[in-house]
Formats: structure tokens, C-alpha cells, sequence
């Protein structure tokens, strides 16, 4: 259950999001599932500011925690931290530090050696579990390449965190591997906050609302 300072920390990451301009409306294509997106968010602008990023770390610490915490838990324990580069780099580093958790990350193979398996960087051993960490998550392409490069190397994988989750995908692509997705915050529920703080333009709502419900997964009666 999401208490009322879970959701207003929460709420906090959208609003700095916000002002840092890590919210725009226009036409966007990204990566491999995103096309002609009315909206982006690029989260990575955090590393600008020092105390947003430390406060959006916490953010993601608190939602492991009381994941591990609870009756069932949502997270399983892990020995490392593994980012998805390149959004999820700075979090998995700056995550790595404030947990005191190996950081681990999948180095891809260079256009020369396009047949080579991914390299990973880092001191690990076979059968330790890892966390993935990603700043945001639309198909999960990214994730579900890093999970399985890690797999591949015997490192257990069954969970991922990400800041914002489109939910175009990536929840129900990686269930099919087994690893849950945590997002501290859907692209809906943070777009629903901005327009009620009155910062979106005439519009852009319902426009952004569209697309998600149109590109994005079923969603189950609990989200």
C-alpha cells in the first residue's frame, strides 16, 4: 500500500522533473519503441542538479526497502547493482554508493565486433543476484538485453527499477523473463500531477494521454 509521504516523494520527482525543462511536448521518436511520441522526458538532466539527484536516490532506496519489508515481498535481496547505460548509469552509481553495493554494467561490443557477446564491467561471481536500474523504461528492449547479458554470465536477475515507466511494454516483456519492473512513477500518473499544478499547456493532456493508452500495455486492476 502507497502511503501518503510514499506518494507525495513521488509526486516531488515529477515536479523537479519539471522545472529542471525534463519534460517536453512536441513530435519524438526514441529508441526502438517510441515513435511520434506527443511527449519526453529526459530524466537524465538530474545529474545537473546534486541534491535532486540525491533526494531521487533515496526515493528509489525507500522503494527497495519497503519492498524487502513487506509480508510478501516485492524485491528480492541482491549483491549488485547493474545500470543500464546510458540513463541508468549515474543511478545505479550513485545507488551503488548510498547502498554499499557492487555497480556492474554491460559494456556493448564494438561495430568491429558486432558477433562478440557484450562485455560486463566489474568484479562479480556466478549465482549473485542483481538489481537493474534504468531511468526510464517504454518497450524495455534495453533492459530486457541487459538482464539477459548478465543471465548469460550466471547472475541471477529478478527485478528492475526504473524512474519513470511509459508503459509501452516493458512491464509485461520482462514479467515473460521473470523480473519484476518497479517505476517510481508512471508517465500518466506524473503527466496527470503537472496538469493539475497547472503547468501544461491546453491540450497537451489529452494529447499525451492518447498516445499512452494507444501504444501502452493492458494494465492489470491493481495499477
Amino acid at each position: 500500500m502507497t502511503t501518503d509521504e510514499d506518494a507525495q516523494g513521488r509526486l516531488w520527482l515529477a515536479d523537479v522533473l519539471w522545472r529542471l525543462g525534463a519534460v517536453q511536448f512536441g513530435d519524438f521518436s526514441l529508441g526502438r519503441t517510441v515513435r511520434n511520441s506527443p511527449v519526453y522526458v529526459n530524466a537524465k538532466l538530474l545529474i545537473s542538479r546534486p541534491d535532486a539527484l540525491k533526494r531521487t536516490l533515496q526515493l528509489i532506496a525507500d522503494e527497495i526497502e519497503l519492498g524487502m519489508i513487506r509480508r510478501d515481498p516485492t524485491f528480492e535481496p541482491f549483491d549488485a547493482i547493474a545500470g543500464v547505460p546510458i540513463g541508468g548509469l549515474h543511478l545505479a552509481t550513485g545507488l551503488a554508493l548510498r547502498l554499499d553495493k557492487p555497480l556492474l554494467y554491460v559494456r556493448p561490443p564494438r561495430e568491429a565486433d558486432e558477433v562478440a557477446d557484450p562485455h560486463i564491467e566489474g568484479i562479480y561471481r556466478p549465482g549473485e543476484r542483481t538489481l537493474l536500474v534504468d531511468d526510464l523504461a517504454a518497450g524495455g528492449g534495453s533492459l530486457v538485453d541487459t538482464a539477459a547479458a548478465l543471465r548469460n554470465a550466471g547472475l541471477m536477475i529478478s527485478d528492475a527499477v526504473v524512474l519513470i515507466d511509459r508503459e509501452q511494454g516493458a512491464t509485461r516483456r520482462l514479467e515473460a523473463m521473470g523480473v519484476r519492473l518497479h517505476p517510481i512513477l508512471s508517465l500518466e500518473i506524473m503527466l496527470k500531477f503537472l496538469d493539475s499544478a497547472g503547468h501544461l499547456a491546453e491540450g497537451d493532456l489529452d494529447k499525451a494521454l492518447g498516445y499512452i493508452r494507444r501504444e501502452g500495455e493492458p494494465r492489470s486492476e491493481f495499477d
